[in-house]
């Protein structure tokens, strides 16, 4: 017996907005959505788990943890406890997801890193939800 890491809960003042940017930025899909939360699964979600309504449990350990935005009233006041790291593929342009990611509404933080001496980008989502962009990686 075991666990799966299920979701990340995410607090968010518009739900379906916050999902549809993150499928966008991780080139996934909403597969749920109403008024008071909206999740998102990252990434090519295989169709053979999208389309039934159940499926065994070694396919289901190997679906991604999705990202759940719920409702709530206030807006973000603080710097994140917790944070998403994404990170590029060697074969990819880091710089061009950057850019792609800003293009697509996330802007840069600055959370008191040191440009010169780390090897990630600190960007914050449209609601101001700060995540990284690590340097490339293979593994």
């Amino acid at each position: 017996m075991r666990l799966r890491w299920y979701t990340v809960v995410l607090d968010s003042i518009d739900p379906t907005a916050q999902a549809r940017w993150w499928a966008q930025a991780l080139e996934g899909e909403v597969v749920f959505e109403s008024a008071e939360e909206a999740v998102v699964i990252p990434g090519d979600l295989p169709p053979e788990i999208r389309e039934r309504e159940s499926v065994p449990a070694a396919e289901w350990h190997q679906t991604p943890p999705g990202l759940c935005f719920v409702a709530v009233p206030e807006r973000k006041a603080v710097k994140n406890r917790l944070h998403l790291d994404l990170a590029p593929h060697l074969e990819d342009d880091r710089e061009a997801q950057i850019e792609r990611l800003i293009a697509l509404g996330a802007r840069r933080v600055d959370v008191g890193q040191d440009e010169d001496e780390v090897t990630w980008t600190v960007l914050a989502d449209p609601e101001g939800n700060e995540f990284c962009v690590l340097s490339s990686r293979d593994s």
